[in-house]
C-alpha cells in the first residue's frame, strides 16, 4: 500500500494543472506588453522592427486613439454650445419664420415672394442683405426690411459674415423660430402653409453636409486648423441652409470655429481654393451636433453641369417637370 502511496499521478494529469497557469502568464506578459507600448509608444522604428518584426502601427491599429486634450478656448466654446442645445426650446405664441435674403441689390422676384406672403401677416419676417446697393422694392412685404449689410465677394468669408449678421438680426425677434437663407434668384416651389408647417415642426435643421474626399471636398483641407477642426470631420454642403433658432444661436456666437475658416479656409490657401461657406457650417454641424442636421438642403440647386455655379435656369427651361423634382 505504501509502495502504491508514493507512486506519482501520471504524466498527463500533471499537465493538465499546468497549462492553465502557463495560459494565464502568457496572455497577462501580451496585456502588459501592449498597455505599456500604448502608453509609451516606442520612438524608434528599429525596436519596433526587432519587437514585432513589422512595424509599431500594428499595435496602435488594435486600440482606439488617445482622447484628445481640449484647450481652454475650445472647452469653453463646447460647454456653451452644449448648453444651449440642451436649452428646452421656449414657445412663441406667434411662431415666425424668418426669410432672410442675400442680394447685390434689388430682388427680381419680389412679387412673385408677395404672392407667396400674402394672407399669411405674422407668420413670417424678411430680412434683407444688400452688399452693393440699395434695393429699389416693387412689394410691401419687403420695405424697409434691409439690415446693416457689407460688402460680400463670391468665395470668401464675407459670405459666411453675411450669414452670421442675417441670423443676428433675425434673432432679435424673439419670435422667430427656423431661419431661411435664400439668395436673389431664389424662388418659392411650394405654397406658404407647406413649408411653414414642413419647417416649424420638424426637430432638424436642412443643413447640407457630406464627406467628399476628392480634390474639391477634403482636398480643401489645410492642417493649419488643427486642433479644433480635423480632417476625419471636414464636410462640404451647399451654402442654402434652413435652421431651427438652438442652432442660429450658435452660430452667431461661434467665433472659435469660425476664426479658422476665416483664415485658413480662402481662395489660394496653401494652393488650393477653398471657400468657406462651403465647408464651415458642414464641418461646424457634423462636429458638434451631428444628429441635429438632415446632411441635406431643401433648397433646389443643381451642379449637374460641373460649373463653379450651380445651374440657372432660364424661360425655356421652366416645365412642370422642373417644378416637380
Amino acid at each position: 500500500m505504501k509502495e502504491m502511496q508514493s507512486v506519482p499521478p501520471p504524466r498527463h494529469h500533471r499537465a493538465r494543472l499546468k497549462k492553465p497557469t502557463w495560459i494565464i502568464i502568457l496572455v497577462s506578459f501580451v496585456c502588459v506588453f501592449l498597455v505599456f507600448a500604448y502608453i509609451y509608444p516606442l520612438q524608434n522604428s528599429g525596436a519596433c522592427y526587432i519587437i514585432l518584426s513589422s512595424s509599431c502601427n500594428t499595435i496602435y491599429s488594435w486600440l482606439p486613439p488617445p482622447a484628445r486634450e481640449f484647450s481652454d478656448d475650445e472647452t469653453a466654446s463646447r460647454v456653451v454650445i452644449k448648453n444651449i442645445l440642451d436649452l428646452p426650446s421656449i414657445e412663441s405664441n406667434n411662431p415666425k419664420i424668418a426669410f432672410m435674403f442675400m442680394s447685390p441689390g434689388s430682388l427680381p422676384f419680389e412679387m412673385l415672394w408677395e404672392k407667396f406672403f400674402e394672407g399669411h401677416e405674422g407668420r413670417f419676417s424678411v430680412y434683407i442683405h444688400a452688399s452693393k446697393a440699395k434695393p429699389v422694392h416693387s412689394s410691401r412685404y419687403f420695405i424697409n426690411r434691409e439690415i446693416r449689410s457689407g460688402k460680400v465677394d463670391w468665395g470668401k468669408i464675407s459670405m459666411v459674415d453675411a450669414e452670421k449678421r442675417l441670423l443676428a438680426n433675425a434673432l432679435k425677434d424673439p419670435d422667430n423660430r427656423h431661419f431661411v437663407l435664400l439668395s436673389d434668384s431664389c424662388v418659392p416651389l411650394r405654397d406658404f402653409d407647406y413649408v411653414y408647417n414642413y419647417l416649424m415642426y420638424t426637430n432638424v435643421s436642412f443643413i447640407d453636409s457630406f464627406d467628399d474626399p476628392g480634390p474639391h471636398g477634403s482636398g480643401r483641407y489645410s492642417e493649419h486648423m488643427l486642433p479644433e477642426v480635423e480632417k476625419k470631420f471636414f464636410r462640404k454642403g451647399a451654402q442654402w441652409f434652413t435652421m431651427k433658432r438652438q442652432h442660429a444661436v450658435i452660430v452667431t456666437a461661434d467665433n472659435l470655429y469660425y476664426t479658422k475658416f476665416r483664415d485658413y479656409c480662402r481662395p489660394g490657401m496653401d494652393g488650393r481654393n477653398c471657400y468657406a461657406d462651403e465647408h464651415y457650417l458642414p464641418t461646424f454641424f457634423h462636429m458638434l451636433d451631428p444628429h441635429g442636421i438632415a446632411n441635406w438642403s431643401v433648397t433646389h440647386v443643381d451642379w449637374s453641369e460641373g460649373k463653379w455655379h450651380p445651374k440657372s435656369y432660364h424661360e425655356q427651361d421652366i416645365s412642370y417637370q422642373l417644378i416637380k423634382i
